[in-house]
């Protein structure tokens, strides 16, 4: 029987979130932010018009490791969001939320701390799975926080 290979060209960390998919590996901008606002992402030294952000981008907040989904473009310098992840001098990552399609990339994990794992799949169903480590061959979009255990969680596409 011959060996299956998993071939992959893209990887990314995942940090697991209640409302915020996996964003494709396609880094935006990275940077600090330079205020405190609700639900909002500011930073007064980027231009977030001119760096062609859009509603379903993905914000990384790398210090607290958190996630969240841009919704709405306010201005050059502030960002919406979903959730209340950012404070003033928090570093980020802005990511592409979807493919050139326009949709979100579905993608497989590999699991690198044993643990349960609850995702939401490439169709929408959300599952838990139980004593993952190592590659885990299912097409997820989202890695929930709540119900997830399992830690070191890479996405490969």
């Amino acid at each position: 029987m011959p060996n299956l290979k998993l071939q992959v060209s893209r990887s990314l960390a995942v940090i697991p979130s209640a409302n915020t998919n996996i964003p494709m590996p396609n880094v935006i901008v990275t940077s600090t932010a330079t205020a405190t606002t609700a639900n909002k992402l500011v930073d007064t030294t980027k231009n977030f018009t001119s760096l062609g952000i859009q509603v379903g981008d993905i914000v990384y907040n790398t210090t607290t490791l958190t996630a969240a989904t841009v919704t709405n473009v306010d201005s050059a310098t502030q960002l919406s969001l979903n959730a209340n992840i950012m404070t003033s001098t928090n570093a980020y990552t802005l990511y592409l939320g979807t493919n050139i399609a326009g949709s979100v990339e579905p993608c497989v994990l590999y699991v690198g701390t044993s643990g349960n794992i609850k995702v939401v799949t490439a169709g929408g169903d959300e599952v838990t799975f139980f004593g993952v480590s190592g590659f885990f061959p299912v097409q997820v979009i989202r890695v929930l926080s709540a119900g997830t255990t399992a830690t070191n969680i890479v996405a490969l596409w």
